[in-house]
């Protein structure tokens, strides 16, 4: 196991090379899922507010617009 673990001697760079890939990737990750979390907030908040409401609709197919 300990063979494993020293890599022929190169274990000392492999290692942490793994681990900062590793810590890169889940703050990656962290970072995505907020900003997911924002940008569909933000959709639903404009989603509500460009919904006509019903009496809009029938105004405007009956031509009685202000």
């Amino acid at each position: 196991m300990a063979e494993f673990f020293s890599m022929g001697g190169y274990g000392a760079y492999v290692w942490p090379s793994y681990v900062m890939t590793a810590v890169v990737m889940i703050v990656l990750l962290v970072v995505s899922l907020r900003g997911l979390k924002t940008t569909e907030a933000t959709f639903e908040r404009l989603k509500g507010e460009t919904r006509p409401n019903k009496n809009d609709a029938k105004e405007s197919l009956n031509g009685d617009e202000a």
